[in-house]
C-alpha cells in the first residue's frame, strides 16, 4: 500500500536514515518506536509529504487516503465540536453533493452515449461514496465523539469553548470520522481516560479496517493493538512481527547474536592483522599477505549500535512517618457554580458536587491509584490531600512525621527556566557532590550534555523528569502525584515505575496507564458521580471487582 525504499533523510547535521526502508500494508497494525529525535515524526512526515526524503524512493497506492493525527491539531473556531469532526469530511459531503446532482441530470433527456457515461460516473461516485463511509458520515462523527468522552450534550457546544485537552480529542475524533485507508497516530492516548482509551482500543479493534500506524506511550494500549513493531534507531528501520512486548523480547535476542557475531569477527579480524604483521616484511609471505589484505578489505565490518545506557539511582530511604499517613472525615468538596449573562458578566449558579462522604485511612507504605472518569473529581481529591485547596466539609489529618511532595502538570511551569538541569536538581540536594547529582540526572535520562539543557528548552516529558527527579531526591514520605505518566515515553515511564517501586513511602496517584498501575498500586480509590468506593487490592482486583459490581 505504501512503500519507503531506502530511503535516507538529514536534519542539518543530524542523519536520521540511511538507505532505511519500510512497508505499510493493507489492513496491518504497527507501531512505530524509537528513541526521541530518531525521526518517528520524520516518518509520518514523509508519508504525508509534508517533508521530503533526501534519497529513495516513496510509493503510494492510487486513490489511498492517509489520516495524520499528530499532537500539533491547529486552531479551532466558528463550528460546534460536531461540525467541526463533519468537517473533515468536506470531500466526502461534496461526492453526495455531485451525486444527487447525477442524480436530478439523470431525470433530463440525453442521447444514450451520454447517458451510459453518466451511470459510469454515477456508479464509481457510489462505489466511492460507501467506501468511505458516506452514507452514516453523522452518525459515526457522533459515535466517535461519544467514545471519546464528549456526550450528546456536548455536540453544538463551540469548539472554541473547550480546553487544550478536550480540543486533542476533537482532533483524534476528526481523522477518526473520515475512515482513512492509511490511519498515522501521533500519540492518541495523550490526554484520555481509562473508559476513552478502552473505547479507542475496540473501535480499532473492530471498527477500521484500514492500515494502522502509530506512536505511543502506553505498553498496554500498543500490546492489545499491533502486531508489528517498526523501530527507528541507528539510522535505519528495523521491522519486528509481534506486539510490543514480542518486540522488547526479540530485541534482545537479535542484540546478543549481534554482539556474538561482532565478537568473532573481531576474534578474526585481530587474527588476520596479526598475521599481517608479522610477515609483511617477508618476500615469501608476500602473496599470503596481500591475499588477507584483500579479504579484510572486503568484509563488511558489523557496527554496534549505539545503547543508553540505563542508570540505577539508590534513592535514599525517607524517614519513617506515623502509621496512619491521612485521615480522612466526611471529606467533601462542592465548587461553586458561575454563569454566564448577556452582558458578559459572571453570575452564580447551582453549585457542583466533586465528591463528598469520604472518610478512611490512608496508611504507612500504601501506593493507592485514585480511578474514575474524566471530571469525577480526581485531581481535585488529590489537591486537598496536597493542601492546595481546602475541602467544603469534613477534615483532613495529616499524621505524624509526614513529609508530603505534590506534582502535577503545574508543577512543570514552576521550574526555573534560566536554570540547567543540573542546576534543578542540585538546588534541591545541596550537600550532594557532582557525582551524585549526575547519577540522579542519569537515572531520569539525562546522560552527558543533556544535564546542562535549560529547563526553557526541555519538552514536556523532560520537563515531567526533572520535576519527579527532585521529589525523589528530598526526604519526603508521602508522594502525591497527579498524572505523573503525561508526556513520558515509555522508557521514561519504566523508570518512574521502577523508582516508586523501590520508594519505601507512601504513595497516592492518578495515572492512565494500565500497566503502570497493575505493577505498582495495592489499593485503589474509585470515584464515581461523587461517591468513593475503596477496592481492598491490587489495579487488577479492582478491574474484575468493577466489572462484577455492575453486571
Amino acid at each position: 500500500m505504501i512503500h519507503l525504499t531506502n530511503i535516507s533523510k538529514q536534519h542539518g547535521s543530524q542523519l536520521l536514515f540511511q538507505d532505511a526502508s519500510l512497508q505499510i500494508l493493507a489492513s496491518s497494525r504497527a507501531g512505530l518506536v524509537g528513541p526521541n529525535g530518531a525521526g518517528k515524526s520524520t516518518i509520518f512526515r514523509l508519508i504525508t509529504r509534508e517533508e521530503e526524503a533526501d534519497k529513495g524512493e516513496i510509493s503510494c497506492a492510487k486513490k489511498t487516503v492517509i489520516g495524520y493525527f499528530s499532537q500539533e491539531v491547529g486552531e479551532m473556531a466558528g463550528r460546534s465540536a460536531l461540525a467541526e469532526v463533519m468537517a473533515a469530511a468536506s470531500e466526502v459531503t461534496l461526492l453526495g453533493e455531485q451525486m444527487q446532482a447525477m442524480e436530478a441530470a439523470m431525470g433530463q433527456p440525453m442521447d444514450d452515449d451520454a447517458m451510459a457515461a453518466l451511470l459510469e460516473r454515477y456508479g464509481n461516485a457510489v462505489e466511492e461514496f460507501e467506501h468511505r463511509g458516506g452514507y452514516d458520515l453523522e452518525a459515526r462523527a457522533q459515535a466517535v465523539l461519544t467514545g471519546l468522552g464528549i456526550g450528546p450534550d456536548a455536540y453544538l457546544r463551540p469548539v472554541e469553548s473547550f480546553s487544550g485537552g478536550w480540543k486533542m480529542r476533537i482532533g483524534l475524533a476528526r481523522i477518526l470520522t473520515i475512515n482513512p485507508d492509511v490511519l498515522l497516530l501521533d500519540e492518541p492516548t495523550n490526554h484520555l481516560d481509562v473508559e476513552s482509551i478502552i473505547w479507542l482500543e475496540e473501535w480499532l479493534s473492530d471498527a477500521f479496517k484500514g492500515a494502522l500506524l502509530m506512536t505511543c506511550h502506553d505498553r498496554d494500549f500498543m500490546n492489545r493493538i499491533v502486531n508489528r513493531i517498526i523501530e527507528v534507531a541507528g539510522q535505519t528501520v528495523t521491522t519486528y512481527s509481534g506486539n510490543y512486548d514480542f518486540y522488547l523480547r526479540e530485541r534482545e535476542i537479535r542484540r546478543d547474536q549481534l554482539v556474538a557475531s561482532f565478537r568473532r569477527q573481531q576474534e578474526m579480524l585481530a587474527k588476520e592483522e596479526d598475521f599481517i604483521a608479522r610477515f609483511a616484511a617477508r618476500v615469501s609471505h608476500a602473496a599470503q599477505v596481500q591475499s588477507r589484505i584483500k579479504k579484510l578489505e572486503k568484509i563488511e565490518r558489523i557496527q554496534l549500535p549505539a545503547e543508553q545506557r540505563v542508570v540505577r539511582f539508590e534513592f535514599a530511604d525517607p524517614p519513617r512517618s506515623g502509621d496512619d499517613v491521612v485521615r480522612m472525615e466526611s471529606l467533601a468538596k462542592v465548587w461553586p457554580g458561575v454563569t454566564g449573562s448577556t452582558d458578559g458578566s459572571e453570575t452564580t449558579g447551582p453549585e457542583k458536587s466533586v465528591f463528598g462522604g469520604v472518610t478512611g485511612v490512608i496508611r504507612r507504605q500504601e501506593k493507592i491509584a485514585v480511578v474514575g472518569v474524566n471530571g469525577a473529581g480526581k485531581s481535585t481529591f488529590l489537591k486537598v490531600l496536597a493542601a492546595q485547596v481546602a475541602p467544603s466539609t469534613g477534615t483532613v489529618s495529616i499524621g505524624a512525621g509526614v513529609l508530603s511532595g505534590y506534582f502535577s502538570q503545574h508543577s512543570m511551569e514552576l521550574l526555573n527556566p534560566e536554570f540547567t538541569v543540573f542546576e534543578t536538581v542540585q538546588a534541591v540536594i545541596p550537600t550532594g557532590n557532582i557525582g551524585v547529582i549526575r547519577n540522579l540526572c542519569a537515572a531520569f535520562l539525562f546522560q552527558g550534555d543533556d544535564v546542562d539543557k535549560r529547563i526553557a528548552h526541555l519538552s514536556g516529558g523532560e520537563k515531567s523528569r526533572v520535576v519527579l527527579a527532585t521529589l525523589l531526591a528530598q526526604p519526603l514520605n508521602f508522594l502525591i502525584l497527579d498524572e505523573p505518566t503525561n508526556h513520558l515515553d515509555i522508557q521514561s515511564r519504566e523508570v518512574l515505575l521502577e523508582a516508586l517501586q523501590k520508594f519505601t513511602g507512601t504513595v497516592i496517584l492518578v495515572s492512565h496507564d494500565r500497566h503502570f498501575l497493575r505493577l505498582l498500586v495495592d489499593r485503589v480509590f474509585a470515584i464515581d458521580q461523587g461517591a468513593m468506593q475503596t477496592y481492598e487490592g491490587d489495579y487488577g482486583y479492582y478491574l474484575r471487582k468493577s466489572v462484577e459490581d455492575n453486571l
